[in-house]
């Protein structure tokens, strides 16, 4: 019953559970679940579609204080006038950019996911960050390794 993938998924669950990663934990058990109770025809379903389901979730969180009357929209408009707003603007485009190219970096090369949690993991535990997912983290890894590619370049 335990194969290398469950071990895999073990592995991650206690990291997640010792960094206090509710979300990586969560994950790692859920899968596991998935794997003994032999429902592994799911694991392609979660491989297409988790992402976009993620991602739905999280725009839902970041949306209700519109929908709550949080937001003035008139605020909102006047922030595109400013420096942090011209600057979210153009942070938002980089960022959904890199996002992209990152997982389009995980579709090749899924073997890099495991260095990507350890790597939110390290991030939570001494740095205090908040792990967003693995795209935003495959999309930094693809920067700097468009960085080093570069610089290589450069050198020759």
């Amino acid at each position: 019953m335990f194969t290398t993938e469950s071990v895999g998924l073990l592995f991650i669950l206690i990291l997640g559970i010792w960094a206090r990663s509710n979300i990586v934990a969560a994950s790692a058990a859920i899968l596991l679940g998935i794997r003994f109770m032999r429902m592994t025809s799911l694991y392609p379903v979660l491989e297409r579609r988790a992402v976009e389901i993620g991602l739905l979730f999280l725009t839902l969180g970041m949306l209700v204080p519109f929908a709550v009357g949080k937001v003035n929209m008139k605020e909102v408009f006047h922030s595109f006038l400013t420096i942090p707003g011209i600057l979210a603007v153009i942070g938002g485009a980089v960022a959904t950019n890199l996002n992209g190219r990152g997982l389009q970096l995980l579709a090749e090369n899924s073997h890099l996911m495991l260095g990507l949690i350890v790597g939110s993991i390290l991030g939570i535990v001494f740095w205090g960050g908040i792990p967003v997912g693995p795209l935003m983290a495959a999309g930094t890894t693809y920067l700097m390794l468009q960085i080093i590619d570069w610089m290589l370049r450069l050198i020759r």
